[in-house]
């Protein structure tokens, strides 16, 4: 069965959605990708209400059968994380509403799924999520390329065997794992033991 994942990359100035559509063999073909912008001239409520709209569009005609978003992580700006925090909570809440399932991913962790490291850089992501989704060109702007990351991520992890107590790097299945899996596995168990 293909599972399809809708990836958001929460933001009220560039809200980034990407849709994949990923076979049992980690097989990942891009559906649809896009950015949905706000001007911060307008009100807080008028931009949430853009993106909850756009959301509500993109589920409504995707249909996904879960929802990946990135996990809002502490930055310096706290008026940037208190945009995440609110564009992620309407992104959410929009998948709530129809019954979909929501997962939440670190932006290392996507890195190291993607690209087997949990440092690499915008760009480097960017090129092996065009490598992974064979795609002609790269996804633009980059916040667009980082959802179709976070839906590969997500399906890539659900389909790893990967378990919620972090041992999918060892035991049967693992040989499965492609080694960028297998360091986005390593980085999860060691976050979580470091907890």
């Amino acid at each position: 069965m293909t599972l399809r994942v809708l990836g958001v990359d929460p933001g009220l100035t560039r809200c980034g959605i990407g849709v994949v559509d990923v076979e049992k063999n980690r097989r990942a073909t891009m559906v649809a990708f896009g950015v949905v912008g706000t001007s911060p001239e307008q009100g807080l409520d008028q931009r949430l209400l853009v993106i909850a709209d756009a959301i509500d569009e993109w589920l409504d005609r995707y249909e996904p059968h879960v929802m990946a978003v990135e996990r809002v992580f502490s930055q310096l700006n706290v008026s940037t994380v208190m945009g995440v925090a609110q564009a992620s909570g309407v992104v959410i809440a929009a998948a709530a509403r129809r019954g979909i399932p929501v997962a939440l991913h670190t932006p290392s962790e996507v890195k190291a799924a993607v690209t087997g490291s949990g440092t690499s850089n915008k760009d480097a992501v960017t090129k092996l999520v065009t490598k992974i989704l064979r795609l002609d060109a790269p996804p633009r702007p980059a916040d667009a390329a980082d959802a179709l990351a976070l839906a590969i991520t997500h399906a890539w992890r659900a389909g790893s065997g990967a378990s919620n107590t972090g041992a999918a790097t060892t035991g049967p299945g693992s040989q499965s794992l492609t080694p960028a899996q297998r360091a986005w596995a390593d980085a999860e168990a060691k976050a979580r033991r470091a907890r």
